[in-house]
């Protein structure tokens, strides 16, 4: 006997989303919320996940990637907001979510990824894709105004900052000492520096582990 399960209701569930996860972690910019209510989601999960794509989580996507719980995002992207015509980066762009929210605002958009299996399926859904090895950015579009590292790293590489123009944003969810934080920063005239938003729980993305200290073992 085959089950028939019920179709979600996917329109419904972005609905939740903004009001649910977002709204209450303090995204508010208007664009941000237009945009992350009129991108699928669901698109850009696999088929066997997408009951779970607004789920207020990470998601798998493959090759031991994840997508972020939505609140990650929203969070990023209203402390960085961004503008219609900007120049934006999406390192570590997976499947191409964030890529997609921000187009979706009206920028720009160059979504890199090194995983050659996600960069094709980012690719099928419509995004301007590039492979290459994620902790050296991607220097033929700069300068960016916008740069987001879509997973926890546990620094941010002088190659990607120097690709921002000058008083560029920066978001990434900045793992140190056990902790993952998200963390929105700006390049001043060659320096960056950055606050800290909250906590998350956010997937570490590959290439941006620092090298670990020698040990004499005895």
């Amino acid at each position: 006997m085959t089950v028939q399960l019920p179709i979600p209701d996917f329109a419904a569930a972005r609905r939740a989303m903004i009001e649910n996860q977002l709204r209450p972690v303090g995204v508010t910019d208007p664009a941000v919320l237009q945009a992350m209510g009129s991108v699928a989601r669901e698109q850009f999960v696999p088929e066997d996940n997408r009951p779970l794509a607004y789920a207020d989580r990470s998601v798998p996507i493959g090759g031991g990637r994840y997508l972020a719980a939505p609140a990650v995002l929203g969070q990023l992207l209203t402390q960085m907001a961004p503008k219609k015509g900007e120049r934006a980066l999406v390192v570590g762009a997976g499947t191409g979510y964030a890529a997609a929210v921000l187009a979706a605002v009206g920028c720009d958009v160059t979504a890199l990824e090194s995983s050659s299996a996600l960069a094709a399926r980012a690719r099928e859904i419509g995004i301007n894709t590039v492979e290459g090895p994620l902790e050296e950015g991607h220097s033929a579009g700069v300068p960016y105004d916008l740069i987001v590292i879509d997973g926890a790293v546990e620094f941010i590489p002088d190659a990607i900052i120097q690709q921002l123009v000058d008083g560029g944003r920066l978001g990434a969810a900045l793992a140190e000492g056990g902790v993952t934080r998200l963390i929105v920063g700006q390049k001043v005239a060659g320096a960056f520096g950055y606050l800290s938003i909250s906590d998350a729980a956010v997937a570490a993305l590959p290439g941006f582990s620092r090298p670990r200290g020698f040990r004499f073992e005895r």
